[in-house]
């Protein structure tokens, strides 16, 4: 099983210490088993949050143990790092454990010399000072997650939340992804100028919004090649009034969100079946298999076919 290390530091952020281990936990194989088991390991046996104290059951040396190690933020990012942390994180990425900071654990990260060269992300309110302190590293504050492979950063609070994500569907593909997601009420769709670096595993759906109705209608006909009238129509209301509503409720736009739903369901069939793309195309609503490969790879990051390369099962069916 897939072990992941989430270390306390003193005066680490208990929203940032406590994302992983719920998201983590929670996590199950399509099988129902669980993905990873979690272990909070410290340099001390007590750690200061501030707002409380904590007991971790666990020390350094399982760092190296791990198949992943998380480093929360702390309150105070220019607060010196032990020279045994930043040895066992050394230690541990000598040996190809995966190493990702949410928030500002970037600095804990940043401190190890790991992020030298590569591009990085932590809370913007810390962006500058996290550039100041380590010029060698390409500080981004716009996004909210960097993959260096090895290497991860996340920007600061729910951001974390999509850091964990991406690491899950990384692990196990969107459809375990998505699930924990659920689970986590955690809407997985982001707009705005980071969207390009986010994978978007499923629209936004709202629970008990008054576009609910709607947005199951669309899931359910996302295949259809469906106008901004004929949503209107079925909404009951104008285009205009349409858009603005479906705009406050979901923060985008109704043919956006039917676009996102066609790339979910394209992901599904990619990694479940061996249906050739041409045909996958035309099943989620692309009437331009060109079309379709552009737009899947503006929204995943990647083309359908090395998307399908990553996460295709052995078992996948060509129903």
């Amino acid at each position: 099983m897939h072990t992941v290390a989430v270390l306390a530091l003193d005066q680490v952020i208990p929203f940032d210490l406590a994302t992983p281990i719920e998201v983590f936990t929670r996590t199950r194989l399509p099988d129902g088993r669980s993905a990873y088991q979690v272990r909070v390991c410290a340099a001390t046996e007590t750690v200061d949050t501030g707002a409380f104290t904590l007991r971790a059951p666990w020390r350094l040396e399982t760092l190296a143990q791990a198949d992943t190690i998380i480093l929360p933020g702390c309150a105070d990012p220019a607060a010196p790092v032990p020279d045994e942390v930043l040895d066992a994180l050394r230690h541990a990425a000598a040996n190809g454990t995966r190493i990702a900071s949410i928030c500002t654990g970037a600095f804990v990260l940043a401190a190890t010399g790991l992020l030298k060269g590569l591009r990085a992300t932590t809370h913007w309110l810390a962006a500058d000072a996290l550039a100041e302190l380590h010029p060698d590293i390409e500080v981004d504050p716009s996004v909210l997650y960097v993959d260096n492979d090895q290497f991860l950063t996340s920007a600061g609070a729910a951001a974390g939340l999509d850091l964990c994500l991406h690491l899950i569907r990384r692990d196990h593909g969107s459809a375990v992804a998505a699930d924990a997601a659920r689970l986590s009420v955690m809407p997985l769709e982001r707009d705005g100028g980071q969207a390009q670096f986010i994978v978007h595993d499923h629209p936004p759906a709202p629970r008990g919004s008054t576009m609910e109705p709607l947005l199951s209608w669309l899931q359910d006909n996302a295949s259809r090649d469906l106008t901004l009238n004929q949503i209107a129509a079925r909404a009951g209301m104008s285009t205009r009034t349409l858009n603005r509503r479906f705009r406050e409720q979901t923060g985008t736009t109704p043919l956006q969100w039917l676009l996102r739903a066609r790339i979910r369901r394209a992901q599904y069939l990619l990694e479940a079946t061996d249906h050739p793309v041409d045909r996958i195309a035309t099943q989620v609503g692309f009437g331009s298999p060109t079309a379709f490969r552009d737009r899947f790879k503006r929204i995943v990051g990647t083309g359908p076919h090395a998307y399908r390369a990553a996460f295709h099962t052995p078992s996948a069916k060509t129903e």
